[in-house]
């Protein structure tokens, strides 16, 4: 009885780590660039991602930002979340939106490869300045202290952001219970060179 009690529990224990290796997140080759014009000069010669690739991914960047990018109801509040002239009013950055409403300015985008080693399959996310001179994205799942570099990715990192649009924008009392904009950042701490 008792060796059929130890293949059991061995049993239990090797489909537990079975199951749980499984649980991983996917992690995808990406990158960050300050702007379009830094991944296709990087695209041209590393490889990693076409031109084609950081366009895709700057155009899904840009749409991103325009409907999720935080919204504040005062510049200064704006500013006290991602820094002094790192933003502007939504009518300037949506064309077409409140002039009494801010967001910041988007300060790079994340480039994903979503299917492993195929071309052509590539996702974006904005990238916004933080009070403290990081950087984070639309959804503050994480934080990162650069906004140029290359490392491997969790695909939970390329999520749809929830929109803002027609929400009420941020008071300085909101964005300070929520601990700031950029406060609820991931494990991320920075990208490769």
């Amino acid at each position: 009885m008792t060796k059929r009690s130890n293949r059991v529990a061995i049993a239990i224990i090797g489909a537990t780590a079975f199951t749980l290796a499984g649980c991983r997140e996917e992690t995808v080759d990406a990158a960050a660039f300050p702007d379009l014009q830094s991944c296709t000069d990087e695209a041209t010669s590393a490889g990693l991602f076409s031109a084609q690739d950081c366009e895709e991914a700057f155009a899904q960047a840009e749409t991103l930002h325009a409907e999720s990018a935080p919204r504040y109801d005062s510049l200064e509040v704006c500013e006290e979340q991602h820094g002094a002239g790192a933003c502007g009013s939504e009518a300037q950055a949506t064309q077409g939106g409140s002039g009494g409403i801010f967001m910041p300015l988007l300060a790079g985008y994340l480039i994903g490869n979503m299917v492993s080693g195929r071309a052509g399959m590539s996702a974006g996310q904005p990238l916004y300045k933080t009070s403290d001179g990081r950087f984070t994205n639309a959804a503050r799942s994480s934080t990162y202290s650069t906004n140029k570099g290359s490392a491997k990715l969790g695909t939970a990192q390329f999520t749809r952001p929830a929109s803002t649009i027609g929400k009420t924008p941020m008071s300085r009392a909101t964005a300070s219970s929520r601990g700031g904009f950029g406060k609820f950042g991931g494990g991320r701490t920075g990208f490769g060179g």
